[in-house]
């Protein structure tokens, strides 16, 4: 048995949660996302909390029920409050700007590197070498950090790249002679 899914999702004053079958649709201040819940998950609401069970004992049941309750907490958080990532450069000329729609990176190599901010996320730069990534999805905003991460990875010698805020980099001792 799942002891994350026993749990209720409590859903504050200022959003609003609609079951339409398998269909769950959450609406907050910052937005609206939707979800299709599998078959083998039952979800009700009453007296504002989202309570999850499964239809069956089978593995598959048991195995997705923690997850859909998760999923919907992410939901439930995202419409409310939103989720953000800050991202930190480090490198002599290592540098970002945004341009409209866009995220201009220079990071070494011989031409900027161009990544096209997708729809829902919003990118904010205090400074030219920290990114703060935000947005109502948890996995859109995760997924955005990761992909400009991997634009130029730490490199374990100087440090050099693009990094979470607070990620220790393992570094390694240099040649000797």
């Amino acid at each position: 048995m799942s002891r994350v899914a026993k749990n209720p999702v409590s859903v504050p004053e200022d959003v609003d949660v609609k079951i339409n079958g398998q269909d769950i649709t959450v609406k907050g201040k910052l937005g609206e996302l939707n979800m299709r819940v599998v078959d083998e998950v039952e979800v009700t609401l009453a007296d504002s909390q989202l309570t999850l069970k499964p239809r069956s004992q089978s593995r598959f049941a048991r195995s997705i029920w923690g997850t859909t309750r998760a999923l919907l907490q992410n939901m439930v958080d995202g419409v409310s409050n939103g989720f953000s990532k800050k991202l930190e450069i480090k490198g002599v000329g290592y540098r970002a700007s945004l341009q409209g729609k866009n995220l201009v990176l220079q990071l070494g190599y011989s031409h900027d590197v161009i990544y096209p901010v997708p729809e829902g996320i919003k990118i904010n730069m205090p400074n030219q070498t920290e990114i703060e990534i935000s947005g109502i999805d948890k996995k859109q905003v995760g997924q955005v950090a990761a992909e400009i991460t991997r634009f130029r990875k730490p490199e374990p010698y100087k440090g050099k790249g693009i990094h979470y805020e607070g990620q220790r980099i393992l570094r390694k001792e240099g040649k000797k002679k």
